[in-house]
């Protein structure tokens, strides 16, 4: 898979990742030369091979991105339509997983469309108690 040509594939494929497990995995390694995988619930893949992130509660990776800003992460479709069609056919019909490797950007406050493209996400959650803990205040980090 080519990340310029199959942009639009790898954007979709993480939609739906996305949509089955409510995060994506992201690894990064620290001063101390260990790897850590830590969970983001919210990130956004941009047109131009980018991407960004909002950041409440991961602890490890802004302190690896001080040692290490390459990262790696994971997006698994876990859908189990997904998986019991594959166990039938004998195949899939797409990637079950992918793997993007990158380098954080700075930290940086988010622009307006970035927080639309949030609210737009999470509005499922609008009426729950935990809407506002979990989806509002965010800190942001661009890939």
């Amino acid at each position: 898979m080519n990340i310029k040509t199959d942009w639009n594939l790898i954007r979709k494929h993480f939609n739906k990742s996305f949509s089955s497990n409510f995060y994506v995995s992201v690894a990064s390694v620290g001063f101390d030369s260990n790897p850590t995988v830590t969970p983001i619930g919210s990130l956004f893949l941009n047109d131009n091979q980018t991407g960004f992130y909002f950041e409440k509660f991961p602890s490890k990776l802004p302190l690896h991105s001080k040692a290490n800003k390459n990262i790696c992460i994971l997006g698994v479709r876990s859908g189990s339509f997904f998986w019991l069609k594959a166990l039938f056919k004998g195949k899939f019909t797409s990637n079950p997983a992918i793997k993007l490797y990158g380098e954080l950007g700075e930290k940086r406050k988010a622009s307006e469309k970035e927080i639309k493209r949030l609210n737009r996400r999470m509005k499922i959650t609008n009426g729950l108690k935990g809407n506002v803990y979990l989806w509002k205040k965010w800190s942001l980090f661009e890939l």
